[in-house]
């Protein structure tokens, strides 16, 4: 895959400062944070690292445009016709921003060329035809004091949304958690995330060129603890969406109840892979491999639970052994890669402890398990053979590593697959849909994928259930958590 982006040309296009109000500037205090280039472990980049004064900056000037502006008064046709013209030159310049997002965060550049930027694409175009389809309801009732009433309700906007995201893939979040909100006419401030904020910073250029008016489309990077809180904590801010770690979901869930604000958090997950008796195993390995490694594992719906039907485990066991071994590790932007490095070093010390940790718990090693020495943070794609009650088998890795775990029966295949504290997604395979769609039904999860994975879509509802969080985003739900129904009744 050539992509004709060069070091040059992607140095060149790097935008270091926040944008604020429709126009780029440095950190009010000039701090800066470095980003730090995966493949080589060396800086690659400096970017403005916003405080609780910029914050405040792009909420006043999102709340001003909310409130005086003319994005919410557009008609939402208007409002759709910018939208689309933001994602077609997302999609003119993909070449770029996929390099950028692969140079940045480190996953394979084919992967962000052929996934997350068209996925971001199309979310973007799913919700500018939204903007002008955002009805109410009018709701017959009995009447009051002996009248009739004509009774009916409006959907509006609710005005700032905060939108943070993870670093795993930064440009997808501008989809998933700013296109709904800005086309039922709200305005957003977004905080990517620290470890990977240039894509977000480039595309706030394009949100320029497309002709959206200042203030609507806003970008602050900048630290979590700083920047992050400081966002949730703005009086003026009407709602907050999150993505990342648990423990931090957690922290601003707190937060969030303590000033009464609304939160949609989407904290990842340990999804079970399940691989019925009769599954076809030809068509089902390519999807397991790619549930588990896409990434780097670094993706919050990894399946890194392989649940196999004892007399199918050793033949699961033996292809996908085959396929870590198979794997191309090295630059992202080598077209020739399958699997770049983990995104930061604490993203490899973390993956590499729980690699320990399995052989400590007495994991049998099936491939893997070890830090590939070369620069940069790579690690080896690893599968052990265990069971349930074992920690890789119970919390969140965030890196590519997965455990084989037999099962006898349908039934116990369900109890384990929902053995854990996590929700967000699973994956059946199975020649028998009866079976499959039963299985999937019993499930505690936000979504459940038969004979594939990954089967993600702009048209779908996604978020989870249990320690994965609350709320949805895409689909005509994620409409839902940006907007309110205001009751309107006339007494006749």
């Amino acid at each position: 895959m050539s992509l004709h982006v060069t070091p040059v040309s992607l140095q060149d296009a790097l935008q270091p400062n926040l944008y604020i109000d429709g126009a780029f500037r440095e950190a009010s205090k000039g701090e800066v944070l470095d980003v730090i280039n995966p493949t080589t472990g060396t800086k690659m980049a400096s970017v403005a690292a916003g405080d609780a004064s910029d914050i405040d900056a792009a909420v006043q000037a999102a709340h001003r445009q909310f409130e005086e502006g003319a994005w919410r008064r557009l008609s939402g046709a208007d409002r759709g016709k910018l939208m689309f013209r933001v994602a077609d030159l997302i999609e003119r310049d993909l070449n770029l921003i996929a390099a950028m997002e692969a140079t940045d965060n480190g996953k394979p550049v084919g992967m962000a060329a052929n996934v997350d930027l068209p996925n971001t694409i199309d979310t973007l175009r799913y919700y500018a035809g939204w903007a002008d389809k955002l009805e109410g309801r009018s709701i017959p009732t009995a009447g009051a004091f002996g009248r009739p009433t004509l009774s009916y309700t409006i959907r509006e906007p609710l005005g700032v949304v905060g939108s943070i995201g993870a670093y795993n893939a930064p440009t997808m979040y501008i989809g998933w958690k700013c296109a709904a909100a800005l086309a039922a006419g709200n305005t957003v401030v977004l905080k990517p995330a620290e470890e990977a904020p240039l894509t977000s910073l480039y595309i706030a250029k394009l949100f320029a060129e497309a002709g959206v008016p200042n203030g609507v489309f806003n970008v602050v990077s900048g630290y979590g603890p700083v920047a992050g809180m400081a966002l949730l904590r703005h009086p003026l801010v009407a709602k907050v969406s999150y993505t990342g770690g648990g423990a931090v979901g957690r922290l601003l869930a707190k937060e969030a109840a303590e000033l009464l604000k609304p939160i949609t958090l989407e904290l990842g997950g340990k999804a079970p892979m399940i691989v019925l008796g009769d599954a076809d195993l030809d068509a089902a390995i390519p999807f397991l491999a790619m549930g588990l490694f896409a990434n780097q594992g670094q993706i919050c719906a990894a399946g890194t639970r392989i649940l196999v039907h004892r007399s199918r485990l050793d033949a699961v066991a033996e292809a996908l052994g085959t396929v870590a071994k198979q794997q191309v590790l090295g630059d992202p932007l080598d077209a020739a890669t399958t699997m770049g490095p983990l995104t930061t070093q604490r993203s490899l010390d973390r993956v590499l402890g729980y690699i320990n940790t399995g052989r400590s718990e007495g994991a049998k090693l099936i491939a893997g398990g070890e830090r590939v020495k070369r620069d940069g943070y790579f690690v080896q794609p690893t599968i052990f053979k265990g069971h349930n009650d074992m920690r890789v088998a119970r919390e969140e890795i965030f890196g590519p590593v997965g455990v084989l775990i037999p099962f006898d029966s349908n039934e116990e295949a369900l109890q384990i697959a929902n053995a854990t504290e996590y929700g967000l997604n699973a994956g059946i395979f199975s020649r028998d849909l009866r079976a499959a769609n039963l299985l999937a039904r019993g499930i505690r999860t936000g979504a459940v994928w038969i004979n594939g994975f990954g089967l993600i879509d702009a048209r779908l509802p996604w978020g989870g259930v249990k320690a994965s969080g609350y709320g949805r985003e895409n689909g005509a739900a994620g409409l839902d958590d940006v907007t309110h129904e205001k009751v309107v009744t006339t007494l006749l």
